[in-house]
């Protein structure tokens, strides 16, 4: 997968399934928890398409906008306490997470320290 269009995808209740749990047995996915109101999810945002750009397709980055649809239960259903979190699945297991704006170099850690690279 060369193209980062394809890496990067915005994901519903209704897809979370499939093209998160699922998708997360070929490749690790992140899931970006965020709203359009939270500022830190914004200033986040840029960060994890660089760093999705430089894994070059070996990771996966789905966004999850809580205030669409039924999107919040999502939310409910991982207990997430704040916005943004980011949630690595791998195996359609949650491996980790953290939550709030963070550099580069601490995402880049956090996806070596538990994608299985």
């Amino acid at each position: 997968m060369n193209d980062t269009q394809t890496a990067i995808f915005d994901v519903d209740l209704e897809q979370f399934d499939h093209k998160v749990l699922a998708a997360s047995h070929e490749r690790p996915v992140l899931v970006d928890l965020w709203a359009e109101w939270c500022p830190p999810c914004i200033s986040i945002a840029p960060l994890l398409k660089q760093v999705i750009d430089d894994y070059a397709g070996r990771i996966l980055l789905a966004k999850v906008e809580v205030d669409e649809g039924e999107n919040m239960k999502l939310a409910g259903r991982y207990q997430v306490r704040g916005f943004p979190t980011i949630i690595l699945f791998r195996n359609g297991e949650e491996q980790a997470r953290f939550s709030g704006a963070r550099t580069v170099g601490y995402i880049c850690d956090f996806i070596e320290q538990h994608a299985g690279f």
